[in-house]
C-alpha cells in the first residue's frame, strides 16, 4: 500500500506473557504500544480485573529502515519464542494518517435517559433534540461508557433542581458535573483527591463551554466542610465512588453537604453492596428514595429530611 504511514505487529497472548512482548515491541516501535485486555469487576474494591487474552500492538513506522526494524523485532520475539511459546506476530499497513486517532473508532454517542447525550469530543453532534455532554475518552475517567456513571447521569437528569447548585464528591472528568450544569444547575462544586481529575474536569469543562459554573477543588468531604470552597453544601450532592469509599465518606460527615430536603446520588455500587451502602446513608438520618440497577451496578438516591 504505497501510502501506509505506518506497520502495526500485533499478537495475542495470554496476561502473563503480555507485558513481555509489550516491552519487546517497545523496544523498536517508534510509534509506541497499545496492550488490549477486556476488564472484569471482582467485587466492590476492585477498579476493574483484566481478564482473557491480551493483544499487545506495536507500530513502525514505514521508512527506508522498514525491513531491517522488522527483522529486529521479529529476532527479539524469536528469542522470547525460545522462553515461552509464542504465536505468529500478524501484520497490517495503517494507512496515512493519526495512527493514534484510530482508537476513535470505537467511541460513538451514547443516549442517557430521556435528554442527554455523552458525546466523544471530535463528534459533531447530530441528535439536536438532546443536550450533548462532550467528553474526551482519552482521559480515562470517567468517560460515561461504565454502567455506574450511565445510571447517575439519569439521576442528574432526575433530580438536579435548575437554579440551585450541587456538589460533585471525587469528580473524575468532570461528567456529571458538566450535565448537572447543562441540566440547569446553577454551579457545580466538584472535588477530587486526584490532581489529575481535576485538570480533566477542567479541560472538559472549557470543552463544554462551562467552565464559567463549575468550580473545582483538590480534597474531598473534609476541605468542603472545613469551608475552603465557596459552598459547604447543596441540594443535590453526587458521589459517584466504589461503595466502601461511601461508606467512609458517609463517617467523615457527607451527608452534612446535602442542604434540608435535598438528596444525594450515590453510584459505583456493586448490586451486593446496595444495602450496606444504604444502611450507612441511613444511619446518617438519609431516606431511602430509589434504586435503580444496571448489570451489576446500582445506584441509590437518599433524601434529607
Amino acid at each position: 500500500m504505497a501510502d501506509a504511514k505506518w506497520l502495526q505487529i500485533s499478537l495475542t497472548v495470554n496476561g502473563e506473557l503480555a507485558e513481555a512482548v509489550a516491552e519487546v515491541l517497545d523496544r523498536f516501535t517508534s510509534g509506541g504500544v497499545v496492550v488490549e485486555t477486556n476488564v472484569k469487576y471482582r467485587d466492590a474494591e476492585d477498579e476493574g480485573t483484566p481478564y482473557g487474552p491480551v493483544k499487545v500492538y506495536g507500530y513502525l513506522i514505514i521508512d527506508e529502515q522498514i525491513e531491517e526494524n522488522r527483522r529486529k523485532v521479529e529476532e527479539a520475539l524469536w528469542h522470547l519464542h525460545t522462553i515461552r511459546e509464542l504465536p505468529q506476530p500478524e501484520y497490517k499497513e495503517i494507512a496515512d494518517e493519526n495512527w493514534m486517532a484510530a482508537w476513535k473508532d470505537h467511541y460513538h454517542p451514547i443516549p442517557i435517559g430521556k435528554r442527554l447525550l455523552i458525546l466523544p469530543a471530535w463528534i459533531e453532534q447530530e441528535d439536536m433534540s438532546r443536550v450533548a455532554v462532550k467528553i474526551d475518552p482519552s482521559m480515562a475517567f470517567g468517560t460515561g461508557t461504565h454502567p455506574s456513571t450511565q445510571l447517575c447521569l439519569e439521576l442528574v437528569e432526575d433530580y438536579t433542581r435548575p437554579g440551585k447548585p450541587v456538589i460533585d464528591i471525587g469528580c473524575g472528568s468532570g461528567i456529571l458535573s458538566i450535565a448537572a450544569i447543562k441540566m440547569g444547575a446553577s454551579h457545580a462544586l466538584g472535588v477530587d483527591i486526584d490532581a489529575a481529575s481535576i485538570k480533566a474536569t477542567n479541560e472538559n469543562s472549557q470543552a463544554n463551554a462551562v467552565e464559567q459554573f463549575i468550580e473545582t477543588g483538590l480534597g474531598s468531604v473534609v476541605e468542603i466542610k472545613n469551608g475552603n470552597l465557596s459552598i459547604k453544601h447543596a441540594p443535590v450532592v453526587l458521589a459517584n465512588i466504589l461503595a466502601p469509599i461511601l461508606i467512609r465518606l458517609f463517617e467523615a460527615g457527607m451527608a452534612d453537604l446535602i442542604s434540608p430536603d435535598g438528596v444525594i446520588i450515590l453510584a459505583g455500587i456493586l448490586a451486593e453492596q446496595g444495602e450496606s451502602v444504604r444502611t450507612s446513608a441511613e444511619s446518617k438520618g438519609l431516606k431511602f428514595i430509589e434504586q435503580r440497577q444496571s448489570g451489576d451496578w446500582v445506584a441509590l438516591v437518599m433524601k434529607k429530611e
